[in-house]
């Protein structure tokens, strides 16, 4: 099996420049997130932000509800820089986005790029001048904008033009795609408006989100067909726990395969306790598992079997998943392309072995009733054979030597012996 990364065809899109980080356009697919702070608790917003941006989020977005929170944002963004990060930040508007922008245009100014809800920018005759000027803002401060339609707000009155037109049809389609035309013409119509506006087109991403990941598949396809605009994915709400990973999973695979899609969003509702950046790892997990990008090294388990009793396998398995996470911090700064390494940890001979050599360096621990000994591969190649109670500590040993040697260009002796 070849151990390199699989070749991808993307649908090209527009490139956008969020704050020095570009999305679409061939660009590496970009993860994204959203804080759920208070924005006007200014502490507590940096905070969150920061532990995003350090999880590995690309883009953060945060609320931007009333005055007080559009008052917080230059000081979010100030503080934010001085720890370090510069991570583009994104305000996300609702129904008042129009009057926040006008009002504070210190925050207009500091944000990387503002989230506009065609469903609820406005209503009535006031909807697409409140619009308007929301993208006129955007066109003064020069910043892109997410026009993000969500199915839970879905501009009813296009909604109703639409089931009203297919009421009339001779051969009338289903609610459920009139609806889905009703969400994809709502992004469309948008775009076209901002730019009769003045915006340029390479300044706009389009987002269409629902929370089932067939509806979600549906409305992507169609959407893609339509516009060569930046695409932003994501369930609307995915949901708590496994359910919320493995829907978000099934619904971005398949868009991903297709070419379709330039950043992403996994919207887990937390567990109590849960740390916010869970959806920052999972939207990392989807994208290395298919690989279209690496952000730090895998390891290949087995789930084991009648014949591996022992629980070692599962315990060294896990110590090492931990091992790398302590190590990658240091690593990534002086080590380019350890994010890409794969590391095996297998648990009887069967496919202990063969997954072992696949892996840049891997061990096949013994099973029932097999010799009390570990060979471990590298790079193919059987390199040695562990003993012993320490066999955990000494593999540890032997990967961080490969780390120095592979990506460091340092030869080490002994390696493998």
């Amino acid at each position: 099996m070849d151990k390199k990364s699989a070749s991808h065809k993307r649908l090209k899109t527009l490139p956008v420049n969020v704050g020095g980080v570009v999305v679409g356009g061939g660009q590496p697919i970009r993860v994204q997130s959203m804080t759920n702070t208070d924005t006007s608790d200014i502490d507590a917003t940096v905070a969150q932000v920061c532990e995003l941006a350090g999880a590995g989020s690309e883009l953060v977005r945060i609320t931007v509800d009333r005055d007080s929170s559009a008052a917080a944002v230059p000081h979010i963004v100030e503080k934010v820089r001085k720890h370090g990060f510069d991570v583009p930040l994104i305000g996300d508007f609702h129904y008042n986005g129009h009057t926040l922008l006008a009002d504070h245009p210190d925050a207009a100014q500091a944000l990387d790029k503002y989230r506009i809800n065609p469903g609820n920018v406005g209503f009535g005759d006031k909807k697409d001048s409140q619009f308007r000027q929301m993208i006129e803002i955007a066109i003064k401060h020069n910043k892109p904008v997410r026009i993000g339609v969500n199915w839970g707000s879905l501009d009813q009155a296009l909604a109703e033009k639409l089931m009203d037109e297919n009421a009339k049809l001779s051969t009338p389609k289903s609610a459920d795609e009139v609806m889905r035309e009703a969400i994809v013409r709502s992004a469309l119509d948008s775009a076209k408006m901002a730019i009769a506006t003045g915006m340029s087109d390479d300044k706009i991403i389009l987002s269409c989100k629902v929370s089932d990941p067939r509806e979600l598949i549906a409305v992507y396809r169609e959407l893609a067909t339509r516009s060569n605009h930046a695409l932003h994915l994501g369930l609307t709400e995915a949901g708590m726990g496994m359910g919320g990973i493995v829907s978000s999973t099934a619904a971005l695979a398949v868009l991903l395969e297709e070419g379709i899609g330039d950043t992403i969003r996994v919207s887990l509702t937390p567990l109590p306790n849960e740390k916010r950046t869970t959806e920052v790892l999972v939207a990392q997990e989807i994208l290395q598992s298919l690989s279209f990008r690496n952000f730090s090294p895998q390891v290949t388990s087995c789930p084991g079997c009648g014949r591996t009793t022992s629980t070692l396998f599962q315990e060294m398995a896990n110590d090492i998943k931990i091992f790398l996470s302590e190590r990658m911090g240091e690593w990534r700064k002086i080590y380019p392309g350890v994010e890409g390494m794969k590391l095996a940890v297998m648990g009887c001979i069967v496919n202990g072995p063969g997954e072992s050599k696949n892996a840049d360096i891997g061990i096949s621990l013994p099973g029932n009733g097999e010799n009390p000994s570990a060979p471990v591969f590298v790079d193919g190649k059987k390199v040695a054979t562990l003993k012993g109670d320490d066999i955990t500590e000494q593999f540890r040993g032997m990967v961080e030597r490969y780390v120095v040697e592979r990506f460091g260009g340092v030869k080490t002796k002994g390696q493998g012996k």
